[in-house]
């Protein structure tokens, strides 16, 4: 538990950006295109395909910054993320790139036309 004593805006920052840049690595960067092209813009089949590889990704980097590197690390290392990024926008701002990844933008009708 002695990442969490140590748990700051910046080691946060510094965390996302290693996520983001270990995303981007060649490797993976064409197993995520892949899995995109096979899950087209059915959020079910990114939910099956990118998200896994994008959640093993995060337990890799996050291991190697002293989190446990499982589904609990994870989910620690969010809810504190979670925690920060209320109050600092830059956090925010790196938390949205990566669940942009796995999360494709959703089309949202901002008309209000009524059709009878």
């Amino acid at each position: 538990m002695s990442y969490l004593l140590n748990f700051t805006n910046d080691t946060a920052k510094t965390i996302l950006i290693d996520i983001i840049k270990t995303v981007n690595q060649p490797d993976n960067s064409k197993k995520l295109s892949e899995a995109k092209a096979s899950a087209g813009k059915e959020m079910i089949l990114m939910m099956q395909y990118v998200f896994p590889l994008v959640m093993q990704i995060q337990m890799e980097v996050i291991k190697q910054h002293g989190f446990p590197g499982n589904r609990e690390g994870l989910v620690q290392f969010s809810q504190l993320i979670r925690e920060i990024e209320r109050e600092n926008s830059e956090i925010a701002r790196l938390r949205s790139q990566i669940r942009a990844i796995y999360l494709p933008p959703i089309a949202v009708n901002t008309t209000n036309d009524v059709l009878i």
